[in-house]
Formats: C-alpha cells, structure tokens, sequence
C-alpha cells in the first residue's frame, strides 16, 4: 500500500512539474546555490553537530587506518564501489532520456561486475569505455523540473535537499537492484549485511578522500557549517548540469556518495 501510494505522488509530482521540465533557464535558477534556503538551519547545526560528534569518534579514525592500506587496495574498493552505483546511474540515465550513456554504463557494469572481478579492476576504461557521470534520482527529478526545496542536513548520511531526501525513497521502492537483492529480496548470495556494509564502506572510503580537504576546510573556516553547506549545494548544482568545474577546497565532490550508492 505504502509502494502504491509513494509511485502516486511521485507520477503527480512529475506531472504537475512537466511544464517546468522544458524551461532549462527555470531548472538552473531553481539550483542556484543562493535560491536554495535553508528553512531548518536550527534544526540543521543541530544535526551537524551531532554529525561532527559521530564522524571524530568513528569516521575520522577509520578513515585515517583506511588510508595507510596500499594504494591497490584502496583503489580496488572505490572501483567497486563505483561498479555498484551503475546500479542506480543506469535506470536515472534512462529516466533523463540519455539511453547513450545507459547503454555505456550498462556495457561497463557487465564488463567490469565478470572480468573485472565484481568491479574492483575498472577493465571497462581499459577497454576505452568513457569514464561515466554518477547520476541519482535526485538529479533526474532536478531535470524534470522539482525545485530543490529547504536545505537538510541527514543524520549520519549529512547534507541534502527536501527533494533529495524523498527522491532517495526511490532506492527502497525498487530503484536500486542492489537493495532489491540484498535487502528487499531474500536471496541466496546475499543479505541486507552485504548492502550496509557497502554503504558504511563508501562513507569511510570518502572521508578518506577528503581527510586533508576536511581538516583544512574547518580550521580555516569561520563558520564550518555553512562553508559545508556552500560546498555541497555548488556541487549539487554542478552534478545537475552534468559540469565538470572544480569545488574550491574538495579533491573528491562526490558528497551524494554515502546516501545514493
């Protein structure tokens, strides 16, 4: 009944913002970081607070032991991590109308999940398939037209919009196979184990990336928060238009990573 009723709102949600969809002037303006408003902000430095608390007592001394492992090792996780979110980049490519790259990017998942050893060796661009763009459905209700709403701030999962945060429902209602498989499926080759680890693993394999990026953005920020905030609306806004500019202060932009795998 719960399905039913979220695949409803979702197709009035796409319906009533059709029109807005063709206006690509409107889709920009709508995710231009200074039109984003932070409705919660109280609400929102509570959380991250508690995020900040959460991330020196376990993510920061994970990541810190992840980053001495060799250099082949922590390359074969981000592979395979990158491998599984095909999984939710596929169906999105398809959605946004761009079936070229889901044909890519369903070509490197095969190639990659069998001779690739489940992802952890990128064959695919030895093969000299182009690297693909993640994209989520987030991003795809973005291009429809849905405006992003108030700023959030998740719980563990850290910064977000309202329309990202209830387009992340789509994973749990069979957008994502790897949750299907794992979580919403009871299978004989995996469990709802497999998939929360995966996720815990992309969470330490990010902050692994940023680890200098992050200490240095909050020794020299005045107000950490909002530099965070800045930094993953900007990138959000680029993810959107498929840019490839560079976010001052963040070797690794991918802040969707934790929550969209």
């Amino acid at each position: 009944m719960f399905k039913k009723i979220t695949i409803s709102l979702l197709i009035i949600l796409f319906a009533f913002n059709a029109n807005a969809a063709s206006d690509g002037n409107l889709v920009l303006k709508k995710n231009k970081p200074s039109e984003i408003k932070d409705c919660f902000e109280n609400i929102n430095r509570a959380t991250f607070a508690f995020n900040q608390v959460l991330d020196g007592i376990i993510f920061k001394p994970v990541a810190g032991a992840y980053r001495v492992l060799p250099t082949p090792i922590k390359s074969g996780v981000s592979n395979s991590l990158d491998n599984l979110s095909n999984l939710v980049t596929i169906p999105n490519n398809i959605i946004q109308g761009d079936l070229r790259k889901a044909g890519i990017n369903s070509g490197r998942f095969l190639i990659n999940t069998t001779v690739g050893i489940l992802g952890i060796v990128d064959i695919a661009k030895l093969l000299g398939l182009p690297e693909y763009e993640k994209e989520d459905y987030g991003q795809s209700l973005a291009k429809l037209g849905v405006g992003p709403g108030c700023y959030l701030v998740l719980p563990v999962l850290g910064p977000s919009t309202v329309r990202d945060t209830a387009a992340s429902f789509a994973n749990i209602m069979g957008g994502d196979a790897w949750y299907n498989v794992t979580v919403k499926n009871d299978t004989q080759h995996f469990s709802d184990i497999d998939y929360y680890s995966s996720k815990l693993t992309a969470g330490v394999d990010f902050r692994a990336k940023n680890y200098d990026s992050i200490e240095n953005l909050e020794k020299n920020s005045v107000d950490f928060y909002a530099s965070v905030k800045s930094l993953y609306l900007q990138d959000r806004h680029q993810k959107i238009l498929n840019s490839n500019g560079t976010i001052e202060a963040m070797n690794d932009s991918d802040w969707e990573e934790i929550e969209n795998q």
